[in-house]
């Protein structure tokens, strides 16, 4: 491994963001608030990395107020007092730690089944009720359907603001609800939310634009997105760079600061003729800094389903050389880090200091416990 790791510890600064190095934990799914209240034990989850120097802290995803927006059991909500409290407790502890922080605002669309809490009695919401090409799911929405949700997502970016955050994260990407408007697969609508690809980000402008004008013009809004989906790996938003292009552009006149262009190998060229990755390509497109990911210290693939190494094998910590000279090359800003921090609080740190063999390799028994 190189040794000069100076780039993943510059600071990084952009409107409300003010990092103290360029390394941010990734949202991870963690199913540990019971009745979708972050407790103690979540706060010192996440103060833990901050004590371990990571820079930024983007929380696991988090859903709005709106009733179909969960769609698993335990995972924390982002409204209601005792929730918001939790939350308030989260952002102390980061903040005392060192570490900035930002909530992944979430709805999961046609990926909530009918029986998921808070209401069981709600069925999954999609564009066109659609969970994949193919397999229905659930209600498709109506024009008002829309607006609540659009309205869910502005209270909680305010909500974020008025708690202390240090921006929103909008989660965009992976098929869940906004990425249902956006896939073609999922979007199969006749009105002005489908159809073109300007038409099917309609929705996500909508919500865009909705929190700017909640939070202001100096916080700092992120949106995740991503080409492929927990439906199917191969699908692509955009097939060239002028797709691309057509994609993000209204994004970024919407309101959108920062992309977290989420890959499973940030090594993996998004198009042919070119090295860049999808961070890389959406900062040279866009000219606003972007967050890669993708298996950054890990040498086992992605895993359908969960961020777990199949049959409990033991990922140990990869070759970070290509990393450090992507950054020094100026293709993203920033990077998130996902299983490796989850196993290793201090990962970074040991990193830092050289301490390599202290590094504990990711293990699946991990996702039992906040530890």
């Amino acid at each position: 491994m190189s040794q000069n790791l100076g780039p993943l510890f510059q600071a990084f600064e952009y409107k409300s963001l003010k990092l103290r190095n360029r390394v941010a934990m990734a949202p991870m799914t963690r199913n540990f608030s019971p009745g979708n209240v972050p407790g103690e034990d979540v706060a010192g989850y996440y103060r833990r990395r901050a004590e371990g120097g990571v820079g930024l802290l983007i929380t696991e995803g988090t859903f709005v107020n709106h009733p179909a927006a969960n769609g698993y059991p335990n995972v924390p909500a982002f409204y209601g007092e005792k929730a918001l409290a939790g939350w308030k407790r989260v952002v102390d502890d980061v903040h005392a730690a060192g570490g900035a922080i930002i909530p992944q605002l979430w709805h999961v669309g046609a990926i909530r089944r009918e029986g998921t809490e808070p209401d069981p009695a709600v069925p999954g919401h999609s564009p066109c009720g659609l969970y994949k090409p193919g397999k229905p799911n659930g209600h498709a929405m109506t024009k008002q359907d829309i607006q609540d949700v659009v309205r869910a997502f502005a209270e909680a970016a305010r909500d974020a603001k008025a708690l202390g955050f240090d921006g929103v994260e909008i989660h965009g990407a992976h098929g869940y609800l906004i990425d249902q408007f956006f896939w073609e697969g999922t979007n199969q609508r006749d009105d002005e939310y489908g159809g073109s690809l300007e038409n099917r980000l309609r929705f996500a402008v909508e919500i865009v634009e909705a929190v700017r004008d909640a939070v202001g013009p100096d916080f700092a809004v992120v949106l995740r997105y991503s080409q492929w989906k927990m439906q199917d790996y191969e699908a692509k938003l955009a097939q060239t760079p002028q797709e691309l292009e057509r994609f993000l552009m209204p994004l970024v006149k919407a309101g959108v600061d920062v992309f977290h262009a989420s890959t499973r190998r940030f090594w993996i060229p998004e198009f042919e003729g070119s090295s860049l990755n999808l961070a890389g390509w959406t900062r040279k497109i866009t000219g606003q800094p972007t967050i890669s990911v993708g298996s950054v210290g890990l040498t086992e693939d992605f895993i359908s389903g969960t961020f777990a190494a199949d049959k409990d094998k033991q990922v140990h910590e990869a070759d970070i050389d290509e990393l450090i000279q992507r950054m020094e090359n100026g293709e993203f800003d920033l990077v998130a880090v996902g299983r490796a921090l989850l196993q290793d609080p201090e990962w970074l740190l040991k990193l830092k200091e050289g301490r390599n063999d202290q590094i504990k390799p990711f293990a699946k028994a991990a996702l039992a416990s906040l530890s």
